[in-house]
């Protein structure tokens, strides 16, 4: 999948879902946890539970998304956009604990 990135799991949504993806991610030693398509013959098992942290992350990037500074990349710099991005996230986790 990502030449250099050590992963255990690949989590993708079921766009991703082809026999390709799946056995490069195992090739790269990741368990493949993507849904099945609907048109799928043979169904195959994913972790649900694990599947379910991938709308974690999702609502991360939304609501990162939703600060203007990030979203249009206002900072020219990319210490400046890190930092952005840090301070967004310290808001957020800030908000939720």
């Amino acid at each position: 999948m990502i030449d250099g990135f050590k992963m255990a799991h690949l989590l993708a949504d079921k766009g991703y879902d082809s026999d390709a993806i799946v056995a490069k991610a195992e090739a790269q030693g990741a368990k493949a946890v993507i849904p099945p398509r609907k048109n799928r013959k043979q169904p195959r098992e994913y972790g649900k539970a694990l599947y379910k942290l991938r709308h974690l992350v999702e609502n991360a990037f939304l609501h990162l998304k939703r600060w203007r500074g990030i979203a249009t990349r206002y900072a020219k710099n990319v210490s400046s956009f890190v930092a952005a991005v840090q301070i967004r996230c310290l808001a957020l986790w800030l908000a939720i604990s």
